[in-house]
C-alpha cells in the first residue's frame, strides 16, 4: 500500500511545465524588476538633494547647528523660510518629512517633550533607530488635509535643525 503525500509537496508536478520561452521571460522579468528596485534606491541615494540643488545636511545652512535638547527645555520653531531652506523636494530633512499641518507652529516657543531615540514604524513593524529627532509638549497631529481629522493623536516628530533653544533669563543669571 503506498503512503499518501501531502498535495503542497507535488503541486509543481500538477500543473503543466512551461514553454522555454515562458520560464526564460519569467526569469528576465525577475531580473527587471531587482535592477529596477536597485537602480531607484540608488538614484534617491545619491541625488537626494533640496531644491536648491545642494546637499541637504545641516553644515550648508548658516546658523542651522544642532543641538542636543533635553525634555524640558524651551525651544523656538524656526520660521518658514528657514526650515524651507533645509528641506529637500519631498519636504524631506534626513528622511523626516515636514507635514503640511506642521507649518502654524513656525515662530511658536515650545517645550520639548522627549528626545526620540527609537520608534515603531506601522509601515512593516519594525523598531527603528534614529537620532536629533525630538517630540514637543501638546504638539499633535490631528489629522490631514488629505484624509481629514483624526482621533489617534499622534506626536510630530521634529529635526532639532528646525528648533533652536531659547535661553531662559534664569540660566543666565546664575
Amino acid at each position: 500500500m503506498k503512503q499518501a503525500l501531502c498535495q503542497l509537496c507535488c503541486v509543481s508536478g500538477m500543473g503543466e511545465p512551461l514553454a522555454f520561452f515562458d520560464v526564460l521571460w519569467q526569469r528576465i522579468n525577475r531580473l527587471k524588476r531587482f535592477i529596477r528596485r536597485r537602480v531607484c534606491y540608488l538614484h534617491n541615494f545619491i541625488f537626494r538633494r533640496n531644491r536648491g540643488g545642494r546637499m541637504t545636511t545641516s553644515s550648508n545652512i548658516p546658523g542651522l547647528i544642532r543641538v542636543e535638547l533635553k525634555p524640558g527645555d524651551k525651544v523656538r520653531v524656526r520660521s518658514r523660510e528657514e526650515i524651507e531652506a533645509t528641506l529637500n523636494s519631498w519636504n524631506q530633512f534626513k528622511h523626516c518629512a515636514f507635514m503640511e499641518e506642521m507649518w502654524p507652529y513656525c515662530g511658536t516657543t515650545q517645550t520639548v517633550f522627549k528626545r526620540v531615540l527609537k520608534f515603531l514604524d506601522e509601515r512593516d513593524y519594525l523598531v527603528k533607530k534614529c537620532s536629533g529627532m525630538v517630540i514637543l509638549r501638546d504638539v499633535i497631529c490631528e489629522g490631514t488635509r488629505d484624509f481629514g481629522p483624526c482621533d489617534r493623536s499622534c506626536f510630530l516628530f521634529w529635526r532639532e535643525e528646525w528648533v533652536e533653544r531659547i535661553s531662559d533669563s534664569n540660566e543666565s543669571s546664575q
